[in-house]
């Protein structure tokens, strides 16, 4: 957001704590209280920014939560991890992509996980929906690539963030930790020369390619593969989340 703003863009922030105020760092930005898992609010929020702002060129759909657990996690945080990952993105899309042709394009960014091109080790709910994530982008580039919307699917891995932090001494955790950790400045330029650039894929770990290829290469190697690697991290945890291995 710093970047853009540096660039003379109109930054519009939405998220339900932009109602105790913008943080500092998006010192210039304008803020929208808004919970991106309620359609209604979605639609009201574009034709909002639309209002205020003018009708955006780049929408970022970044709403996320980390879900947690294996099939045995509760329901509500499967559906809430449904709702936040995959419709929240949806009803952006929904909201905007018509707007954004019938204006004659604009770049629809969807920030999606590396777990949504591989797995998210002792996490089912944030695994799953990740993939669904990366699925709609992919089908929105297909669907309407050809038509001027410029689809964009960003990927990141380890990046150093509260989210990842409090995630220390979980298979979930330091499956991520395991391959690297990089600090959100560095992420946030990686992920800013991938959008000006042509790929659809942006990763702020370029290891990843490489490991979707080695996936869909040799599909059950990667399977096995990545069993010795969760049994491999499990046997460095406390015994207490050895106990159950997602």
């Amino acid at each position: 957001m710093r970047a853009y703003l540096a660039r003379g863009a109109a930054v519009a922030v939405a998220d339900p704590a932009i109602a105790q105020g913008l943080p500092s760092w998006v010192e210039g930005a304008v803020g929208y209280p808004v919970d991106a898992a309620n359609a209604a609010a979605v639609v009201d929020l574009v034709a909002t920014v639309e209002r205020d702002l003018g009708m955006p060129t780049t929408v970022v759909a970044n709403a996320g939560v980390p879900g947690g657990g294996g099939i045995d996690a509760p329901d509500d945080v499967w559906e809430l991890a449904w709702r936040v990952n995959v419709m929240a993105h949806v009803y952006l899309a929904r909201a905007v992509v018509p707007k954004m042709l019938a204006a004659g394009g604009g770049q629809f960014v969807t920030v999606a996980s590396a777990a949504g091109l591989l797995t998210n080790l002792g996490n089912a709910p944030y695994t799953a929906t990740k993939h669904a994530a990366a699925a709609l982008a992919e089908w929105l580039a297909i669907t309407y690539g050809g038509a001027g919307l410029d689809v964009r699917l960003v990927a990141p891995m380890g990046i150093d963030t509260p989210m990842l932090r409090s995630g220390r001494a979980t298979l979930a955790g330091e499956s991520v930790r395991a391959l690297g950790v990089i600090a959100a400045d560095d992420a946030a330029m990686r992920i800013l020369t991938g959008l000006d650039g042509s790929e659809f894929l942006v990763l702020t770990h370029p290891e990843v390619a490489r490991f979707e290829q080695s996936r869909v290469t040799d599909r059950d190697a990667w399977l096995d593969g990545m069993r010795h690697a969760q049994a491999h991290i499990l046997a460095q945890l406390p015994r207490a989340e050895g106990s159950s291995p997602a």
